[in-house]
């Protein structure tokens, strides 16, 4: 029954930070300060996973670059703002609304909105249209009609 127990508790999944014990600060409050800005930065080679949690040997460069900025003073903006000169917007795992992205975020609310008046045009072109007119048969047409079906 142990054994089962043990084999169950191993199976369970865990969540193994990247961060090694060699990069870890002395300081508990600066590596708090690391861990925190590591969580907001994405690993440029893994895509959404973020540097700490990444195994990439780019990640681990940029987690000892933000411990490096922390030890000389840096406050927690300037790590970020000097990461991003660096690298782009593309390592922010929440990207600014400023700038550039700004089309970003307001593509998707501008296109609805065009799509809305699109359709509030087309559904009103088509009530105000009028209905095609029935083509009568003619006389002949009609008494043509009539010998065919007597037949």
């Amino acid at each position: 029954m142990m054994r089962l127990l043990m084999v169950l508790v191993l199976m369970l999944p865990t969540v193994l930070w990247a961060v090694q014990p060699d990069e870890v600060l002395p300081d508990p409050a600066l590596e708090e300060r690391a861990r925190e800005i590591s969580k907001g930065l994405r690993c440029p080679v893994c895509q959404n996973e973020s540097i700490d949690e990444s195994h990439a040997n780019i990640a681990r460069d940029l987690r000892l670059l933000v411990r490096d900025r922390l030890v000389e003073g840096d406050s927690d903006e300037e790590v970020v703002d000097f990461v991003v000169q660096r690298y782009g917007e593309f390592v922010l795992l929440r990207p600014t609304i400023g700038g550039s992205n700004w089309l970003l975020w307001a593509a998707g609310p501008l296109m609805l909105l065009i799509a809305m008046i699109l359709g509030f045009f087309y559904l009103r072109g088509r009530s105000d249209a009028t209905a095609p007119q029935e083509n009568a048969l003619s006389e002949a047409e009609t008494a043509r009609l009539r010998e065919i079906l007597k037949e």
